[in-house]
């Protein structure tokens, strides 16, 4: 008899427990949301451009929005004011990244550095990052790899357009300077070599077969939301990304290897792989062999196609909006001139330059959802209610496109960055993310870009294809990219010819 009144008042206590639960859930206010079916939540409302359709239903019922997708729930904002709100007072809170299939795969237990949980070994991984590859000082030392790059694409535009105006495919040149960067600055060598890049279609089958293995990124697919097709192996998802990661495994290790092997080269001159080496021999708990691997396989899948789309979007601007080309083309002749090419040190004197990548990235940000943010446990946003286990997307592409932020939003106006306060006004421009998990290589994006562009504007003359205007049309990937890859003619101006002449 004693048992039975213990158990009865066991299970009484669960079931006032039950109760307050509830009541205190129902009482609790979440974030407005649209009308949802069983199961499925609002999945019929999604569409493929994700980012447009959000930006839709944030237009109906405000801009902090609140969804419910199969098993997960999902948190939407869409302006500054809450982005802010969100990132000072709940930072630490959205600090996480959420689990996903992906990142099961792809980020050696969690170790890469975009995706690890907040904690101690995020902290070691981001000072990592910010010592090793994206201090002040290292910046200045890839210099040399960024300019020598640019150098070598301007040898292979030159000798293509020297005859006479040229047809050229800037997608391909973009992404073969940018795997050719970070391929230098990884493992000491271009992915591409010159020889081979200047025979066109080889340069392309090289580029395509190395992208194949690191075009695959972190997003989050349709069996994080419902685990039965997971479970199922809905359209052999997850087995293509164990193949994947195998194969780009296989390619991490046997470049380490031969780096391990050829360990002569001077210290002044190592690349990122030796670095973390000798970092692994010093500290191995601190920079393990999986570590290794997930910081150079992030310099690969978030420092290539991002950078070079973005140079894409900015060169169809500018062509079509050639009063613009003009502009940067005079500032850059005023401020280097005719004798030399543009560097590095010549960045900063450029602002008009910078503005156009700005208004690029504004217009066109590569990721509109940014990464995916997630909540550790319930806080409050806005007035509202935000439980814990939330997923937290900042739509990027609403807030730059936003009437009340920016006058004029859909329009090409690079001017309106030079009274723009980056610092006060940070949360109105949020291409790099922003709080504790920002993108840590901003500022070699940022350089790169700059460089790339102002060279080749320095350089050449650029022209539309025919009279219509460059199309605009946006893929229905993951990254925002151009649906129709850019095309423009080209031509050396003939006052760059003899520096040209002598690369």
């Amino acid at each position: 008899m004693e048992n039975f009144y213990s158990y009865l008042a066991f299970f009484l206590s669960v079931f006032f427990i039950i109760i307050i639960k509830l009541v205190n859930s129902h009482n609790q206010k979440l974030p407005p949301t649209p009308f949802s079916l069983p199961i499925i939540g609002h999945a019929q409302l999604l569409k493929q451009q994700l980012y447009q359709t959000l930006d839709t239903l944030s237009l109906q019922y405000g801009p902090i929005l609140y969804l419910k997708l199969g098993s997960r729930s999902i948190l939407v904002l869409s302006s500054p004011s809450l982005v802010e709100e969100c990132f000072t007072k709940n930072d630490i809170i959205f600090a996480n990244r959420p689990r996903t299939m992906a990142g099961d795969h792809f980020t050696y237990n969690s170790t890469a550095p975009v995706w690890a949980p907040y904690g101690h070994m995020w902290r070691n991984l981001r000072r990592i990052l910010a010592v090793e590859i994206f201090s002040q000082m290292n910046l200045q030392k890839s210099s040399v790899v960024r300019q020598e790059e640019v150098h070598s694409l301007l040898r292979q535009i030159f000798r293509a357009s020297n005859r006479g105006p040229q047809r050229l495919e800037l997608r391909h040149l973009f992404s073969l300077l940018m795997f050719n960067i970070m391929m230098r600055m990884v493992a000491g060598k271009p992915c591409v070599g010159e020889e081979a890049a200047a025979s066109m279609d080889l340069g392309k089958q090289n580029l395509k077969e190395f992208k194949e293995n690191y075009a695959a990124n972190l997003s989050i697919n349709i069996c994080d939301f419902f685990p039965l097709l997971r479970w199922v192996g809905y359209k052999g998802l997850e087995k293509s990304m164990i193949r994947l990661q195998r194969k780009r495994d296989r390619f991490l290790r046997l470049l380490i290897e031969e780096i391990k092997q050829n360990k002569a080269s001077s210290l002044n001159k190592r690349n990122l792989i030796e670095t973390l080496l000798s970092l692994h021999e010093s500290e191995p708990e601190l920079c393990s062999d999986n570590v290794i691997k997930s910081i150079v396989l992030m310099m690969f899948v978030a420092g290539t196609d991002t950078t070079s789309t973005t140079m894409e979007w900015a060169m169809s601007l500018l062509l079509n909006h050639p009063e613009a080309l003009q502009k940067v083309r005079a500032e850059i002749d005023n401020q280097v001139g005719h004798g030399r090419l543009l560097n590095d040190l010549d960045l900063p004197k450029l602002p008009y330059l910078r503005c156009v990548v700005n208004e690029a990235l504004r217009l066109y940000p590569v990721a509109p959802l940014l990464l995916p943010h997630f909540s550790s446990k319930d806080c409050t946003l806005g007035g509202f209610h935000i439980p814990g286990g939330t997923i937290l997307l900042v739509n990027a592409w609403s807030i730059h496109r936003d009437p009340k932020v920016w006058e004029e939003p859909n329009r090409f106006k690079p001017e309106r960055f030079e009274a723009f306060d980056g610092e006060r006004e940070r949360f109105k421009f949020v291409t790099f993310g922003t709080g504790r998990r920002a993108c840590p290589g901003a500022g070699m994006a940022m350089r790169t870009m700059s460089l790339a562009l102002g060279t080749f504007i320095q350089c050449f003359d650029w022209e539309r294809v025919g009279k219509e205007m460059v199309d605009m049309t946006q893929s229905l990937g993951v990254l925002l990219s151009k649906a129709e890859p850019l095309e423009a003619v080209c031509s050396p101006r003939p006052s760059m010819i003899s520096i040209l002449s002598q690369l």
